[in-house]
Formats: C-alpha cells, sequence, structure tokens
C-alpha cells in the first residue's frame, strides 16, 4: 500500500460482511455536501442523525436509514465525512456503495462538473491511514484500532482501549520530552564550549538520564505485558505416544477437542487450540507422539511435531508416570530430550510434566509439575505455571496492549541511553557521541508513534486493517 492518493475522497461498507440489523457506507473527502445531496436528497445538520430515504439516481429510495455528517476537521479522519447507516443486508450496502460512487460521477446541475470527483473504493485501513496523517491520532493509536477489533480475550480488548484512549501514546510522549529536554543541554554544551558553566553538571545531566532510563525500564515492562496479551504465546506439546498429551490439551482448554484413546499413534497430525489464562491467549498444539516408526503416515505425524517443537515459544514435555521407570520408557524420553536440546534455542524453556499422577506406582521427581490430565488434579498449578514461563507479571489493569514492534523500539531506546550514559560518564565527555546516541534514542521513541518513520512501515501497518475501517 501506498500514500500516492491520500488526498483523492473514499467510500466503503464499513461493516462486516453477511446479514445484520445495520450496516454502515462510510464517504470521507472535502467537500461532500453535493453528494450529500444526492444521496440524501437534502443538507445535513452537521453530527445530527437523519431519518431520511437514500435516493438513486431518478429519485427512488434504494433504502431508508440515518444519515449523519461530519464536517471536517471534527471527524474521525479530520476531512468531511458521510456515514449511512442502511439495513445490514449485503445487497443493499453494496446498492448504496454503487449509489454513492455513482452520485459522484455524475454532473452537478448547478456547477455542471461531477459532483465529488476521483470518488473510489478505499484500501483497507486508509480511513484510520486519513485519521493518522491528518493528525486525529498516532501510530500508536491506529494500531490500537485494529488491536481492539482483533482482541481474543477481554484482557486484551480493554488494553487495546487503553491504547486507542493515548495511554500508552502518553507514556511514549513522556518519554520523548524528558529526552528532548536533555539533548538540548547536551547541543547548549556542544555549542557554548568557551563557557565556563558547565551546563550538564549544573543541569546534573546524570541524573536526569538515570531518572530517564528508570521511567523507561517502567514502559518497557508494561509494553511487554501488553504485547503478550496481545499475541500471546504458541505451547507444544511433546512426548512419547500414550503420555496423555491429547488428554492434557482438552483439560487446558475445557472441552474434547482432541480424540482420546488407549491405541498409541491415534494423534497424526498437530491440533491446535488457543485458550486464555488470566485473559493472557496461550496457543496451544497437540501433536503426534515421537517415535520411530514405520507407518508412512505417523512419519509425517512426527515430522509436523518436530516442526512445531522448533517454532515454539515453551515445551510442556508429557511424561507417562505409569511407565517411567521401565528402561525403554526412560530411554526414548531421553533421546526425545536430546532432540529438544538439539532443535530449540536455549530461550525456549521445557517444561517436564508427569501425567497420570492418579495411577501411578510411584511418586513423580521433584523436577517439574505432576498432574493427571483425567482427574484434573494438578492442571490448575500447570495454567500458573504456562503464565510464568509467558512471562506475565502483571494483572490486566493499567495494561495497554503493545505490537512487537513496539517492545523491539524500546528496546532500541534502551541500548542507546546506555550508550549515551557510557559517553557522559567517560573522563573526557565524549559530548559528540551523547548527543548522537540521545538523536537515536528520539527517533526510536518517534517510530512508535509515527512522528518518525518510513513510509513502507506505515504501508504494512494499515494494510493488514480491515476495509472500512
Amino acid at each position: 500500500m501506498t500514500f500516492a492518493r491520500t488526498t483523492d475522497p473514499i467510500v466503503a461498507i464499513a461493516t462486516a460482511s453477511g446479514r445484520g440489523a445495520v450496516g454502515i457506507v462510510r464517504v470521507s473527502g472535502a467537500r461532500l455536501a453535493p453528494l450529500i445531496e444526492a444521496v440524501c436528497g437534502r443538507a445535513l445538520k452537521p453530527r445530527e442523525a437523519t431519518y431520511l430515504p437514500f435516493r438513486d439516481a431518478v429519485g427512488e429510495p434504494v433504502d431508508h436509514g440515518l444519515a449523519i455528517h461530519f464536517p471536517s476537521p471534527n471527524s474521525f479522519t479530520g476531512e468531511d465525512v458521510l456515514e449511512l447507516q442502511a439495513h445490514g443486508g449485503t445487497v443493499v450496502l453494496q446498492l448504496l456503495l454503487a449509489r454513492c460512487l455513482e452520485a459522484a460521477a455524475e454532473a452537478d446541475p448547478v456547477t455542471g462538473r461531477p459532483r465529488l470527483p476521483g470518488l473510489r473504493v478505499a484500501e483497507p485501513g486508509e480511513f484510520s491511514q486519513r485519521a493518522f496523517l491528518n493528525g486525529k491520532i498516532d501510530l500508536a493509536q491506529a494500531e490500537a484500532i485494529a488491536d481492539l477489533i482483533d482482541a481474543s480475550t477481554e484482557a486484551a480488548a480493554r488494553s487495546a482501549g487503553r491504547s486507542l484512549s493515548g495511554a500508552f501514546s502518553r507514556e511514549i510522549h513522556t518519554l520523548r520530552d524528558a529526552l528532548i529536554h536533555l539533548r538540548m543541554l547536551v547541543e547548549a554544551t556542544l555549542d557554548f564550549p568557551e563557557e565556563e558553566i558547565d551546563f550538564l553538571q549544573k543541569a546534573d545531566a546524570a541524573g536526569q538520564l538515570t531518572k530517564l532510563q528508570s521511567q523507561l525500564a517502567a514502559v518497557q515492562q508494561r509494553a511487554r505485558q501488553g504485547a503478550l496479551l496481545r499475541e500471546g504465546i504458541k505451547v507444544v506439546i511433546a512426548g512419547q505416544p500414550n503420555a496423555g498429551k491429547s488428554s492434557l490439551l482438552n483439560a487446558l482448554a475445557g472441552a474434547e477437542l482432541a480424540i482420546v484413546s488407549a491405541v498409541a499413534g491415534t494423534t497424526r497430525d498437530v491440533v491446535s487450540q488457543t485458550i486464555q489464562i488470566h485473559g493472557v491467549p496461550l496457543h496451544v498444539a497437540d501433536t503426534a507422539g515421537l517415535r520411530d516408526s514405520s507407518d508412512e503416515v505417523e512419519q509425517i505425524g512426527v515430522a509436523r511435531a518436530w516442526g512445531q517443537i522448533e517454532s515454539a515459544d515453551a515445551v510442556l514435555f508429557l511424561h507417562d508416570l505409569t511407565r517411567a521407570e521401565q528402561p525403554d520408557y526412560a530411554a526414548a524420553d531421553a533421546q526425545i530430550l536430546r532432540g529438544l536440546q538439539g532443535k530449540l534455542p536455549a530461550s525456549v524453556p521445557v517444561l517436564d510434566v508427569w501425567n497420570k499422577q492418579d495411577a501411578a506406582p510411584t511418586a513423580a521427581p521433584a523436577r517439574g509439575i505432576a498432574l493427571s490430565a483425567k482427574t484434573g488434579l494438578g492442571i490448575e498449578a500447570l495454567r500458573d505455571q504456562l503464565l510464568a514461563m509467558a512471562g506475565w507479571q502483571s494483572v490486566p489493569e493499567g495494561v495497554y496492549l503493545a505490537r512487537a514492534r513496539h517492545v523491539q523500539a524500546l528496546g532500541k531506546v534502551e541500548t542507546h541511553l546506555a550508550l549515551a550514559a557510557s559517553h557522559l560518564a567517560a573522563q573526557a565527555q565524549l559530548l559528540d557521541l551523547l548527543a548522537e546516541e540521545l538523536r537515536l534514542a528520539q527517533n526510536a521513541l518517534n517510530e512508535i508513534t509515527g512522528e518518525f518513520g518510513a513510509d513502507d512501515l506505515l504501508g504494512v501497518i494499515f494494510s493488514r486493517f480491515c476495509i472500512g475501517k
């Protein structure tokens, strides 16, 4: 997506496809009055819902509904906006969309020119893009719109709402303002080296930088929690056949999602389910039992299981307590463990889970968690451990939704501030390098809210929105 035609008037159906009680067609652009007159048959009072017929080219009603005109700049996009709220049938909304395009191209009876030249169907996310470009929202708030729509848990929805209201942006602006003030002190020292006054010492630049790093750490912690709420983590259940992987998935999900059988190798493919624990989404995958097999289909299932393991954020290594002391079983578990250690980076946690505690002849080893997927014993402890493995540390209240790119940008800020601190502490006070690191830190902050960012980054972000947003 590009920004080549950001001045064109745009129109789109702004509600989801399918049948519903109400559907909305939205128009945004400059000087919509002629189009409003053609479709609604009259002028509209600003920001006042008016019930009227939506008229076709010969004046016959396409439908009856509410029309609302939001004059610029007091609208979502900052441009003139017209919303037509009609009955939510697919055909009706398509007729209204076509009528808007038709009316825009028709000659105005007064001027003889097209009523709204260049009106076209909006691209995905283009209404939100206009709002961003016109300064109605910043980039973090624009992303929060999509995150609010896509939220898979109540906690994620509430956190996205906080980001949309500007909670995350205000934190970033606070950091940026403090950073700008510090840059000002450094630049003043560079500009007036002959002055006897040491600007940096007098203004306690070192103390300001330390405080800024502390504030950044707090924002980073909340952003990581927000990113976790948005994206969750991928958890893969791995182990030998008949260890109870499918039963564990069902127990965690609270539903019979996977087939459970005493026959080894029942699970031949990956069964995935997203569950939530205290609002945090976990994408759990049940995989085929890991073993050598001559069965071609089972071999494919085992290969897919290892593929899932390699892309996991955490692995539950499931053991069968009723067979744990059998030499062959223990040897196979050891082989799987070597495979896990060879395929997974050290940052991916592997949790030993000892299943079938209700039927086990001996106690489980001290490491890991013992449970019974059949009776539910120990499942709650496993849920708590999964949250800990995910890095969840906060309650949802006060957390704003964030994205991986936000966390990465804050990480760059952290790096630049650390380098700035080292230059400030240097005996020679490397002020040129200090100023450059502070500038780079500010650029990284600006990437989050969009005050500074490449057009291709903005295009990727807005292209993932739905049409009408």
